[in-house]
């Protein structure tokens, strides 16, 4: 929780001024959230210091506090690195019209977050879950909303806001608009573009209309769209931890086993990093060492010994 600064604190009003700035650039609450803590944990460590002014914030007291959250406050390293990238965010926008002033974030770095492999499910999983009974309404758009995530790697925020116009199904194609609204263009598979054009066909969808509306209309909220791909795994006898991005993991993995095509992952993901997608390459060596495990007949001997 933030601290409770005294009125007159010079910390705490650079800070609120700082938020400020941020929600004239529309970023979201949670990030505003996220980043209006994470300075409020930094401001209240400065305080027990004895330090009342980001003037005096140096790069040692930032190493030290770095130290402390890490060291006392057991913060993993990934909490870490959000807390500098807030405060990097916070002394850039203080330096903006002074030129030449330090930053005391240069150079600095948080403890190594450990790396998680992302789940995925396998191939006989994914057909499983995807083939729900489209038998109603309702199955028609599960089925269609299944297959659209499978087929096409979409997040469950692009899967929300998408509208029939954004979608061509006779050229199979879909245009979204990902993190930082950047669209791109993502081809849709045959059984993806069978239960969408059936769903269409059921819910009348004009153009402008959400593919997958909610109550009243409105697009469908990711939260729906979370309980809703967790009860249809369990309804299917699908019983791993099913979430959207699971379903997103999935896709990437098994196109990047199927083709090797690392950059072509990259595209079809919307990464604006190549090193976001690099991640899967580690999957897909997993997966290459099952099969030699499985296979080799040194590796198999070794293992039956």
């Amino acid at each position: 929780m933030d601290a409770a600064p005294a009125p007159d604190d010079a910390l705490e009003r650079a800070r609120q001024d700082w938020l400020a700035h941020l929600r004239q650039r529309r970023l979201s609450a949670h990030t505003l959230d996220n980043y209006g803590r994470d300075l409020a944990f930094l401001a209240a460590w400065l305080r027990g210091q004895g330090i009342d002014d980001w003037d005096a914030l140096r790069p040692d007291h930032l190493r030290a506090f770095v130290a402390h959250e890490h060291r006392d406050r057991a913060q993993s390293g990934k909490s870490l690195q959000r807390r500098l990238s807030a405060v990097r965010g916070f002394c850039r926008w203080r330096n903006r019209d002074r030129p030449g002033a330090i930053d005391p974030t240069a150079g600095l770095r948080a403890p190594r977050a450990p790396r998680k492999l992302p789940q995925v499910l396998d191939p006989d999983a994914m057909n499983t879950l995807v083939e729900v009974p489209a038998d109603t309404p309702l199955g028609l758009r599960d089925r269609a909303m299944l297959e659209l995530f499978y087929s096409s790697g979409l997040r469950v925020s692009e899967l929300c806001g998408l509208r029939w116009r954004q979608l061509d199904l006779a050229e199979g194609l879909v245009h979204v608009f990902g993190k930082g609204r950047r669209e791109r263009v993502v081809p849709v598979g045959r059984h993806a573009r069978e239960a969408l054009a059936a769903w269409r066909a059921e819910s009348g969808g004009a153009d402008d209309a959400p593919v997958f509306p909610g109550r009243g209309g409105r697009p469908i909220t990711p939260r729906a769209v979370q309980l809703r791909v967790r009860a249809l795994a369990q309804a299917q006898g699908v019983w791993a931890r099913v979430h959207p991005h699971l379903l997103r993991h999935s896709f990437a993995s098994h196109i990047l086993e199927s083709s090797g095509d690392l950059r072509g992952v990259q595209e079809l993901l919307g990464h604006a990093d190549i090193a976001t997608t690099q991640i899967y390459t580690h999957l897909d060596f997993q997966h290459l060492a099952r099969v030699f495990d499985g296979a080799h007949p040194r590796a198999r001997r070794k293992r039956e010994g």
